[in-house]
């Protein structure tokens, strides 16, 4: 089986930052066709270029707020115009908010809801759909139609007060990572995600550079300790992408150097 995804054609939503952006730039090492998709036009400019006119790229940018329906089938349309077609999504769309869960008229659940959830449900749907209806299964009854992998956190399964929000619709991501396998593995649409720790992304870097106490801290916490390289993210993503992993689904693989097998403090979990 291989792990390969040269030749596939991969929609990848958060691209513009971070390990969207990382997934992105792996995919097209990897002689993947891409569209990356992103709220931030300015910055999908500056990492991409000229990809977004250039009809022999293996990249294309869109822009869009991906948390309306009509700019999800917009982002489609221009997949399949650009490259004939989409097997691969990639939900890597997301917000990390802090938040004051004693205070009643605080809404941030219900924003991340929208914009980690939902946007990558709405993803799911019109992609497994357009997927479902150009499928190949007649000719191949057993054969493969597409992957989609969502990006998910290990905040779904730790505590902590400020992260409510975001622990809530990381844990909401996983259950639909796992319904969405079931509806649609009759059709051969597999469906994973990948709950990842502390990964060494632009955000982070900013945050060390001034929180320089924060880096040995969260190596302490961590079994294997360092922190990951968005580009290990990236290669996970690759796998359960690729049909090395064709026998997965409803799966939530977590990457953390081992930070979820041991309490807060670092001591093993009981």
């Amino acid at each position: 089986m291989s792990f390969s995804i040269a030749g596939k054609t991969a929609i990848v939503t958060g691209a513009a930052n971070g390990i969207g952006l990382a997934i992105a730039r792996h995919f097209e090492a990897q002689g993947a066709k891409v569209m990356c998709a992103d709220m931030d036009e300015s910055k999908l400019a500056d990492e991409f270029g000229d990809a977004g006119i250039d009809d022999g790229s293996s990249i294309r940018y869109f822009a869009g707020d991906l948390r309306k329906k009509l700019t999800i089938a917009n982002l489609l349309s221009a997949t399949i115009d650009a490259f004939d077609g989409v097997d691969i999504l990639i939900n890597a769309s997301r917000q990390v908010v802090p938040c004051d869960p004693t205070i009643a008229k605080e809404d941030m659940v219900e924003y991340l809801l929208e914009q980690n959830l939902m946007t990558s449900l709405r993803m799911t749907q019109q992609v497994s759909k357009w997927m479902r209806e150009h499928s190949k299964r007649d000719e191949n009854p057993n054969g493969p139609v597409g992957s989609i992998v969502n990006l998910s956190s290990i905040a779904a399964r730790r505590t902590h007060p400020s992260m409510m929000a975001f622990s809530i619709s990381s844990a909401a991501v996983d259950q639909m990572t796992r319904s969405m396998a079931v509806a649609m593995a009759p059709h051969g649409i597999r469906v994973n995600a990948v709950a990842f720790g502390s990964v060494m992304s632009a955000s982070l870097q900013d945050m060390l550079a001034t929180h320089e106490e924060f880096r040995n801290e969260i190596i302490d916490k961590t079994p294997l300790g360092r922190i990951a390289s968005a580009t290990e993210v990236a290669e996970t993503v690759q796998y359960l992408a690729s049909e090395g992993s064709g026998f997965m689904t409803g799966q939530i693989l977590t990457v953390d150097g081992g930070r979820t097998l041991v309490d807060p403090v670092g001591k093993p979990a009981h």
